[in-house]
């Protein structure tokens, strides 16, 4: 039987916040808020003075004024935050040959196997920590464990500045009481569904058999069973690059395709913050509809320049939303914003076109 892999995730500690607060000494202690100011902004990163009072990342920005009226707003300075995380970065490649980005923020790291020649994962970990403090000022958390799935938890587990380690063997243990939300992919629709049958916890999920779960939810039921037991055979892939970004939202009450613009504007600006933690650039703009019937639709638009501005995607998105042609009383479950065809930067353009896909 093989080892278990050991498997490193590395989480900086509210990264865009953290970086103004060390450079602008004045910002050190207080509520600080990374955003543009204005109706249609959202958070891109809230310092841990800000959480205290509920403000979160992807929140709007008048959101999050209200809950924390003496908050420090800044303006996201990107150009400083990847130059910080090229400096993490070369951290992370001293102690693995298997580094995989997530974002500007976080990486998995395979120590299985470490390249510093450190006796455990933990020590591997512990040391990754000490020098992101020595040379960057910034501080992270890491989670330790036999897969992604679950080093990705860990690393949550004691934040901010904190290292959490999961064994094989306490791998079920660890997981049983947890809030089935904690698996990815199980959002609030989903966390519904599975509530509607008794189950709340990932110990309540494991109880389940697989042809249930394969039953209610298809491919993504077999997903869970494998999660529920800490199954996660994905490998740390360093050649895995951004694909997309989106999001999404599925409403209450159905929406005419009229009513959706404050929705389709709200996950534009996500989206784009979103894109904000790649060094990618994203070419095309793609939009989403569910109907009432759940016929799934979507439109994308291809520029040869890419979106400069939240706005210029939001005026996108809405403009795809004039392309949707079912009948005016149609009214819609869900609808999302994505941005994809991400390029590295040094990538000249491809051309433009314009898609319609059903």
């Amino acid at each position: 039987m093989a080892a278990p892999r050991k498997i490193i995730h590395v989480d900086m500690d509210a990264f865009y916040a953290s970086v103004e607060q060390r450079d602008d000494p004045s910002l050190r202690g207080r509520p600080v808020v990374v955003a543009w100011r204005g109706a249609r902004s959202v958070v891109c990163a809230a310092s841990y003075e800000a959480r205290r009072y509920g403000v979160r990342s992807a929140m709007p920005a008048l959101r999050a004024e209200r809950l924390c009226p003496q908050a420090v707003f800044v303006p996201p300075d990107f150009t400083r935050y990847r130059a910080v995380s090229r400096q993490v970065r070369d951290i992370f490649q001293r102690h693995a040959d298997a580094v995989e980005p997530l974002s500007l923020d976080e990486a998995y790291l395979d120590v299985t196997r470490p390249r510093s020649g450190l006796p455990s994962a933990t020590a591997v970990a512990e040391r990754i920590r000490a020098e992101i403090r020595e040379e960057t000022a910034l501080t992270a958390s890491a989670g330790v464990a036999p897969n992604k799935f679950l080093a990705k938890i860990a690393s949550d587990v004691r934040k901010p500045d904190g290292l959490f380690v999961i064994r094989p063997h306490q791998v079920l243990d660890f997981l049983t009481p947890l809030p089935v939300e904690r698996i990815p992919g199980v959002g609030k629709v989903m966390q519904g569904k599975l509530a509607e049958i008794g189950i709340v916890t990932v110990g309540d999920l494991r109880a389940l058999d697989v042809a249930e779960l394969d039953r209610r939810f298809g491919r993504f039921g077999r997903r869970l069973h494998e999660r529920a037991h800490g199954i996660d055979e994905r490998p740390v892939d360093p050649h895995q690059p951004v694909q997309s970004i989106s999001s999404e939202d599925t409403f209450s009450e159905d929406l005419t395709l009229g009513e959706l613009e404050p929705a389709i504007r709200r996950l534009a600006e996500k989206t784009w913050a979103a894109t904000r933690r790649t060094a990618r650039i994203a070419h095309t703009v793609v939009l989403k509809l569910k109907t009432a019937q759940f016929r799934i639709l979507t439109r994308s638009h291809t520029l040869e320049a890419a979106p400069r501005s939240a706005e210029q995607v939001q005026s996108l998105a809405l403009a795809l939303r004039e392309r949707v042609d079912l009948p005016a009383a149609t009214r819609y479950r869900l609808v999302g914003v994505g941005l994809s065809g991400f390029r590295d930067p040094e990538e000249d353009g491809q051309g433009s076109l314009f898609d319609v896909v059903d």
